[in-house]
């Protein structure tokens, strides 16, 4: 349950148009909610801003419509992370307005009217094999309601494609930068701007990469003081600290009307 929805139920008390034991009923729910498999926390929009997300892998496909059933039925955006077509079909089949991110495997569902950020982040990836992990985090900022651009296969083997977009990517409010291999780009991006930099090392690269660890280890070394860094492979992750990180930044209260414009 969002704020949103908590406020117009006391507002229904206050005014009558709901009784106090109809709210109990609608929030007896919180702060979770127990079923057979999993405890859903619908508590967590109210402490932390966004829905408990749901992460799809070593979940059957009944399960996680289940739990997807019992988020949507508390109001607020939805997204299922590592989630295969198989999912999505059955996912879809009972919320048509469901979409599926097929490279990202990230199932999105909107119920919240959405209020854009001011700022933008920048999601960047070192090379074309990163963009599954890319789109994960650009999946997520769009549905915390995050303005994102992307920049693609701009990474340090031909760092002219990189240096070409430097003005637009300064212009960002945080900057995400997925990159495999060496992971060199953090680095590079870290020396160039202003803004936070969240790192994302992947698994993409050949043996002595390490399935991931050879760039995680470059990011956590990095000379540029304002990188940090996240699990590899984890965009879900990268997406929701910029998103946060973002919301922090931004002027408009989460209270004010969707088309409040920026300063």
């Amino acid at each position: 349950m969002n704020q949103e929805a908590l406020r117009q139920i006391l507002q229904d008390v206050q005014t009558g148009a709901l009784s106090p034991d109809e709210a109990v009923g609608k929030l007896r729910h919180l702060p979770f909610e127990p079923m057979e498999f999993a405890n859903v926390d619908h508590h967590r929009s109210l402490r932390c801003g966004f829905p408990e997300v749901i992460y799809c892998e070593g979940k059957t496909t009944k399960q996680v419509v289940k739990i997807f059933e019992r988020l949507v039925a508390s109001g607020g955006n939805v997204l299922a992370t590592r989630a295969d077509p198989k999912v999505y079909k059955a996912v879809v089949e009972a919320f048509k307005k469901a979409e599926y991110n097929k490279r990202a495997r990230a199932i999105t569902l909107r119920q919240a009217e959405p209020r854009l950020s001011c700022g933008t982040i920048g999601i960047i990836s070192a090379g074309t094999s990163d963009m599954p992990v890319a789109e994960e985090a650009r999946a997520t900022c769009e549905i915390m309601d995050q303005r994102t651009r992307t920049f693609y296969d701009v990474g340090v083997a031909g760092i002219h494609r990189l240096l070409a977009h430097a003005a637009d990517i300064q212009q960002m409010t945080v900057i995400v930068v997925v990159a495999g291999m060496e992971g060199a780009l953090a680095s590079v991006i870290g020396g160039l701007v202003a803004a936070p930099v969240i790192a994302v090392p992947t698994s993409v690269g050949y043996g002595a990469s390490f399935q991931g660890l050879a760039p995680l280890l470059t990011m956590l070394n990095s000379c540029a003081a304002g990188v940090s860094v996240v699990n590899i492979d984890n965009g879900f992750a990268a997406g929701y600290m910029a998103s946060v990180i973002n919301r922090l930044a931004d002027p408009k209260s989460p209270a004010e009307p969707a088309d409040t414009e920026c300063g």
